[in-house]
């Protein structure tokens, strides 16, 4: 049966810098968390912090999340971090293809051996897609779209149940952002990216998979993407760092 709920992903990138840090953090999410019932918190700290989530959190409350994963099972990889490794941390979700990630060099094909991977071990992967720039003339969509093709192309159909999808328009994000995206286009490209899945899968397929906005959230603008954009969720970054504010967004996704 598909899971309903609004699926709020936290995405710590390199903070808080301390283990008590986030261990607070944890804590205060994992309680807001318990009560909730239409949607679902998961969080992605530093993997640092990964197996600290038990002892803090108390599962199941949340979802534990990696920011990233290689795709080899084991070897003379320094620096990486297997499917295997962030499985036997309690981690059920794994953030593929961030802009971030690819801005740092993660080819087309380096993610899609590692939501491969990741699918092979049971996880749940979150494949980030996304353009730097919104032209008028729709090169745009054609970005996204290779991005989905070139990621989904070896995955088996029963395999898209642990897929969900965020869209993070690079353009939106930060402090160089050129502006807000809005909740309008964001329910046009999350169209987009079912038809894309269609076309790829079949209409069952793209009618369960989840597509989540990831884009300068915040608890003020995150009721305008899940009610008016009908997004299945939010992709949080540097709010999900303030309890108080992350607070509100999960109580805005309950209510959505």
């Amino acid at each position: 049966m598909q899971d309903s709920r609004k699926l709020i992903v936290a995405n710590w990138k390199m903070e808080p810098q301390t283990r008590l840090e986030a261990v607070a953090l944890m804590r205060k999410i994992a309680k807001k968390a318990r009560a909730l019932e239409h949607a679902r918190a998961v969080v992605c700290p530093p993997a640092v912090f990964l197996s600290v989530w038990k002892k803090a959190a108390g599962a199941p409350s949340c979802a534990l999340g990696a920011q990233d994963v290689f795709w080899e099972d084991r070897g003379a990889h320094t620096g990486e971090i297997s499917p295997f490794m962030l499985t036997d941390a309690g981690a059920t979700y794994v953030l593929v293809g961030h802009s971030e990630r690819r801005a740092r060099g993660d080819t087309d094909d380096m993610i899609e051996k590692k939501l491969r991977a990741v699918l092979a071990h049971g996880l749940t992967v979150i494949l980030c897609v996304g353009e730097k720039v919104r032209d008028e003339e729709g090169g745009y969509l054609r970005v996204v779209e290779g991005e989905l093709r070139s990621a989904l192309q070896k995955v088996g159909k029963d395999a898209l149940s642990h897929v969900v999808i965020a869209y993070e328009p690079v353009w939106a994000v930060g402090q160089g952002a050129h502006r807000a995206d809005t909740p309008g286009e964001f329910f046009e490209m999350s169209i987009f990216i079912k038809k894309i899945v269609g076309k790829m899968f079949g209409t069952n397929v793209a009618h369960a998979v989840r597509v989540l906005y990831g884009g300068s959230v915040d608890e003020k603008n995150a009721g305008g993407f899940l009610k008016e954009g009908n997004a299945d969720g939010l992709l949080v970054g540097r709010a999900s760092l303030d309890a108080k504010k992350f607070s509100a967004i999960l109580d805005v996704a309950e209510k959505a």
